[in-house]
C-alpha cells in the first residue's frame, strides 16, 4: 500500500576528497572532488521508510545543487506519494515546468540535477514501499502504469507513446527467462578504475594486473592531455591486457571535431571501440561529423553521461551521431527521463552502455540496465555498463560485482541510501574529513 504524505525534504552537501589521490582525473577534470547532493525524503505514513536520492557533483558546486533542491521541494512537501506515483507523469511535467525556476533549465543545467536527486528519492520511497529493488518494480509494472510515468513531450516526432507501448508489449516475451539469466549470470561490466589520466605507470600497471586476475575483460582509458603521452599509454595497456581484450577511449569533451578525428586516428592502431565524449557534448552535428569519419576504422563513437535531456539523445539518435548510448542516472530526470531514452534506444536499435563513474552512479544505474535488458532490449549484444571501484563503502547496500558483471540487487529500493556515518563525516564544510583537510591546508574552500 503506498501511504503517507510526505512531511519533509533535507538536502546535504556530501564531499569525498578524492582529488588527493587523482582518482576520477581525466583531461577536463583534472582535481575531481567526488560529491552528491543527498536528499531524504519522509512521510507521515508510521513504516519508518524513507526515500533516499543523490545527484552526482565534482566538488565545487554542488551548494548550487543543494540550493536549486529547496527550491523544488515546493512541489514535494505535502504531497501524497499514492497522487504523486499514480500521476508520475504530471508531477514530473509540474517539477520541470515550474514557471520561475524551468527559465534556468529548462530541463537541464543545475535545475535538472536537482530534478533527478528528488527524483531519485521518491523513487527509490515507492520500490521501498512494494518491498521490492526497483529494477524488479519496473520489471513488473504493467506497461501502461510504465508509460504513465515518462513525459513524451519534444520527443513524440521519434517515439510515440504507441510505439513505446508496443516495445514493452514485446518485451514481456522471454522476459522470465531473461530475469533468470540476469540472476545467475549478472549484466556486464568494464572498468575505468585503472587508467584514470593522473596515475602513475606504476599504479596503472597495477591496477590493471589486478583486474586481469579478477577476471576484467573490458578496460576504459582517459586521453586527451597529450598525443604522445596517450599513445605511449594505450600501447603500455595494450600490451598489459592482450589483443583480445577491449579497450574503450575516453576524451572527455577535450578536443574540436577536426581535432578529435585527426587524435582519434593516431590512437586507431590500438584498436579502441569507441571514443567517448571527442567534443563538446552539446555538438550533435559534430559528433555525427566523427562518427561518420571514424567508422571506416571501426571505431564507434560513445556519449551521453552530460547529455541535457531526452530531447538531446533524440537528436543524437535522429542524427546517427552515437553508435553507444550513454544513460545517466542522475543526469537526467531520474528514472521517468531514462525510460524515455532506453525507449528510444531500442527503436533506433542502439546499444545502451550507461555512464557510473562517481559518487553511487554504479548503485543507482545498475537497475536500469538490468530492467533494460529484461523488459526492453532483451539483448547483450554491445552492451556493457561501466563499473568504477569507488566510494561503494559509504552505502547502506552497494553493488555486488562477480565474474565482472553486475549482479542485480535484493534489498528494496534504489540502492541510494547513504550510512549515516559517512554523511555526518564527509558532509561540507561541517564534516569532520573537510575540518582536518582545511586545518591542515591540504584542501581549499
Amino acid at each position: 500500500m503506498i501511504t503517507g504524505k510526505i512531511t519533509g525534504l533535507s538536502v546535504t552537501d556530501v564531499r569525498f576528497p578524492t582529488s588527493l589521490g587523482q582518482h576520477g582525473s581525466d583531461a577536463m577534470h583534472t582535481d575531481p572532488d567526488y560529491s552528491a547532493a543527498y536528499v531524504v525524503i519522509e512521510t507521515d505514513a508510521g513504516d519508518g521508510l524513507k526515500g533516499h536520492g543523490l545527484t552526482f557533483t565534482l566538488g565545487k558546486g554542488t551548494e548550487i545543487v543543494v540550493c536549486a533542491v529547496k527550491a523544488l521541494s515546493r512541489h514535494v512537501v505535502g504531497r501524497d506519494l499514492e497522487d504523486i506515483v499514480n500521476d508520475f507523469r504530471g508531477f514530473y511535467r509540474q517539477l520541470t515546468s515550474d514557471g520561475q525556476l524551468r527559465w534556468i533549465g529548462p530541463e537541464k543545467g543545475v535545475i535538472q540535477l536537482a530534478t533527478a536527486a528528488v527524483l531519485n528519492a521518491l523513487w527509490d520511497l515507492w520500490a521501498k514501499k512494494e518491498n521490492k529493488p526497483l529494477w524488479k518494480m519496473l520489471v513488473d509494472m504493467d506497461p501502461n502504469q510504465l508509460l504513465s510515468c515518462i513525459d513524451f513531450r519534444y520527443i513524440s516526432d521519434a517515439l510515440t507513446e504507441d510505439e513505446a507501448l508496443e516495445i514493452l508489449q514485446n518485451g514481456k516475451c522471454g522476459q522470465k527467462a531473461r530475469e533468470e539469466y540476469m540472476e545467475k549470470n549478472g549484466y556486464p561490466a568494464y572498468t575505468t578504475s585503472c587508467a584514470w589520466l593522473g596515475y602513475s605507470d606504476q599504479q596503472l600497471q597495477k591496477l590493471c594486473t589486478d583486474a586481469l586476475k579478477e577476471g576484467w575483460t573490458r578496460f576504459k582509458v582517459k586521453v586527451g592531455a597529450d598525443l604522445e603521452d596517450d599513445k605511449r599509454r594505450c600501447k603500455l595497456i595494450r600490451s598489459m591486457i592482450g589483443p583480445n581484450n577491449q579497450m574503450m577511449l575516453d576524451a572527455n569533451q577535450r578536443w574540436d571535431v577536426d581535432e578529435a578525428i585527426n587524435w582519434v586516428k593516431e590512437l586507431a592502431s590500438f584498436k579502441p571501440l569507441w571514443i567517448e565524449e571527442p567534443t563538446s557534448p552539446d555538438d550533435i552535428l559534430g559528433h555525427a561529423t566523427i562518427s561518420k569519419a571514424l567508422s571506416p576504422l571501426g571505431i564507434g563513437v560513445a556519449t551521453g553521461e552530460q547529455c541535457h535531456n531526452r530531447v538531446m539523445f533524440k537528436q543524437f539518435l535522429q542524427a546517427k551521431a552515437l553508435q553507444y548510448l550513454q544513460i545517466d542516472s542522475c543526469r537526467l530526470g531520474s528514472v521517468n527521463e531514462n525510460l524515455s531514452v532506453l525507449l528510444m534506444a531500442k527503436k533506433f536499435n542502439i546499444p545502451v552502455c550507461p555512464h557510473a563513474g562517481g559518487v553511487g552512479l554504479c548503485e543507482l544505474v545498475q537497475h536500469l540496465i538490468i530492467f533494460d535488458f529484461i523488459s526492453v532490449s532483451g539483448s547483450l549484444e554491445n552492451r556493457m555498463c561501466e563499473y568504477v571501484d569507488h566510494l561503494h563503502e559509504h552505502f547502506m547496500h552497494p553493488v555486488s560485482i562477480q565474474h565482472a558483471a553486475y549482479m542485480p540487487p535484493k534489498d528494496p529500493g534504489y540502492s541510494t541510501e547513504m550510512k549515516e556515518g559517512s554523511v555526518l563525516l564527509y558532509q561540507f564544510p561541517e564534516g569532520e574529513v573537510w575540518q582536518k583537510l582545511m586545518a591542515s591546508k591540504q584542501m581549499e574552500v
